[in-house]
């Protein structure tokens, strides 16, 4: 019986089972504390990846936007030096003894055309038809008829350059005050332009 005994405590195989239970333990427990630490890892890892592509997309659209002012802005400058030494005259009504808004309104079909022809769309208009920091106004306002434009308008980059171009070479004395463009967030190729101009008439 003794040896019977004996014989069961050498047996290799009950000998190596505790030692490789600690070990399989021991590999799980140790693959368990990995995966908790790389878990906080991995999310940092994907978070910054994302920060870094919305960071990359941001420098694309700026870098998307300068091209697109800068492209506006030397139209503009060709636009203008373009046309120098063209005599302009002041816009005058072919019906004597009209009133400001009417001697504007004749001066300012001859702007919408332009816009028309262009495909300028129009969002807004807002009019002035006393700007008193104006010099023809202030010189002599029963001598002349003048009307601040403010206008809200849509374009592509080509019709803007166009429309600027024609501008510039408009028959009557005009005055382009400011001209904001800001690329639409949602599509670069579209301007929205702020766009303030100065129309002149002479009174008869």
């Amino acid at each position: 019986m003794a040896q019977e005994n004996n014989s069961n405590s050498n047996d290799p195989k009950k000998i190596l089972t505790v030692p490789v239970l600690i070990l399989v333990f021991g590999v799980f427990l140790s693959a368990t504390l990995i995966v908790n630490c790389m878990i906080p890892a991995i999310k940092d890892l994907s978070e910054a990846k994302s920060g870094y592509s919305d960071a990359l997309k941001d420098y694309s659209e700026k870098e998307q936007q300068l091209k697109t002012l800068k492209e506006a802005d030397a139209a503009m400058t060709t636009a203008a030096t373009s046309t120098e030494g063209i005599d302009k005259e002041l816009f005058k009504p072919l019906e004597s003894g009209v009133d400001s808004e009417s001697i504007i309104a004749a001066e300012f079909n001859e702007i919408l055309a332009l816009m028309t022809s262009n495909q300028i769309k129009t969002r807004s208009v807002k009019y002035d038809y006393a700007p008193k920091d104006d010099n023809f106004y202030k010189s002599g306002s029963d001598k002349f008829s003048v009307c601040k434009l403010d206008m809200e308008m849509i374009a592509n980059y080509t019709n803007f350059k166009n429309f600027m171009k024609e501008l510039y070479k408009h028959d009557h004395y005009l005055d382009i005050a400011k001209v904001e463009i800001i690329p639409y967030k949602k599509n670069k190729n579209i301007l929205l332009i702020n766009f303030q101009l100065k129309l002149y008439a002479q009174r008869t």
